[in-house]
């Protein structure tokens, strides 16, 4: 779906008193004016007995946004792109930022990359699914050998991370031998 915006500074020149008589008309037929524009550059009408020629300058084509849906055109094309996250999708992601987590807390602790660890999550009910659903990613993206959702870490053992601007948690990583 597009709606149709008329440049009142080209159109200004080219109508001059019968620039109410062109929104009108333009109100009542927006999509026959868009289709011919885009066809072939213009759209020829007749006001007061006076011929209007509408051309790509004298108006623009707004894509307008399906809920769920981003919506944008380029002359005759328009694409739409289905936006919304599934739930798979935004376990997966919040999967992958554990993931990222876990590999900084490495870095921090100066762990080799070849070194496994034992990693124990704080439970988060944001994360506990997509933590069990993703388990094996999150263990061999990160060497882990053994990760444990727990109920309660210590702030003195763990380290607080913000997984997204909804949730963080606690998370610890050892070195196992």
């Amino acid at each position: 779906m597009k709606n149709l915006k008329l440049n009142f500074k080209t159109l200004g020149k080219k109508c001059g008193a019968n620039m109410k008589a062109v929104q009108a008309y333009a109100l009542e037929n927006g999509t026959k004016i868009i289709h011919d524009i885009e066809n072939t550059g213009k759209h020829i009408l007749n006001v007061n007995s006076a011929e209007v020629i509408l051309e790509t300058e004298d108006v623009e084509i707004i894509p307008v946004d399906i809920p769920g849906w981003k919506v944008a055109n380029s002359g005759s094309m328009t694409v739409a792109l289905d936006i919304t996250i599934s739930d798979v999708l935004k376990q997966e992601g919040l999967a992958r930022e554990i993931v990222n987590r876990i590999q900084n807390m490495r870095k921090d602790k100066g762990l080799d990359v070849t070194d496994r660890i034992l990693v124990k999550i704080q439970e988060n009910a944001g994360l506990n699914t997509a933590i069990n659903n993703n388990l094996n990613y999150i263990c061999s993206e990160t060497l882990t050998g053994d990760l444990q959702l727990v109920q309660n870490l210590s702030n003195a053992t763990a380290t607080a991370v913000e997984v997204d601007e909804t949730i963080s948690t606690l998370i610890s990583i050892e070195k196992l031998n």
